[in-house]
């Protein structure tokens, strides 16, 4: 069976950067099952596996249009420093807008803090070692859903 939309594909993957660090991986941990076809996984990664069969290995080199994203300065900004309430605030902190965005502090001064809301790999070409590890057709319930239940879903 391929991976087409409405199968629910299991893929262990290592992603780095273009100098070879890794980023994430999925070794150690069961593999990452997911619904093809419903934007579960970024464009490029879709794409990717598009027509792939279990045990099938794939390089994917991903641009950051079809990863997270190119980097927007717009969603750069100040904010005052009260608008956190008086806790303490560090560099690399990240908060929870009240529309849902994370974003990671980048500076703090005195008067005004500032933070990121670009992903953290927005810009950034990734590297993807996929191996497929089963495909299998999605439940009427997963299609409906949008996601995968059971094994590596919810149940």
């Amino acid at each position: 069976m391929k991976i087409a939309k409405h199968t629910v594909a299991a893929i262990h993957y290592t992603l780095k950067d273009n100098n070879g660090k890794i980023l994430d991986s999925s070794q150690g941990r069961d593999p990452l099952y997911y619904l093809h076809g419903e934007g579960n996984l970024i464009p490029g990664m879709e794409e990717g596996l598009e027509g792939s069969e279990k045990g099938n290995k794939l390089e994917l080199k991903i641009k950051p249009e079809k990863g997270y994203g190119v980097r927007d300065e717009k969603l750069i900004q100040k904010v005052p420093r009260s608008a956190f309430g008086g806790q303490p605030v560090e560099n690399g902190m990240q908060f929870q807008t009240g529309q849902g965005h994370v974003v990671t502090v980048t500076h703090v001064g005195l008067e005004t803090i500032t933070v990121d809301a670009n992903h953290a790999l927005a810009g950034v070409e990734l590297n993807f070692s996929v191996e497929v590890m089963e495909v299998r057709t999605a439940s009427a319930d997963e299609i409906s859903h949008g996601h995968v239940h059971g094994p590596g879903g919810h149940h």
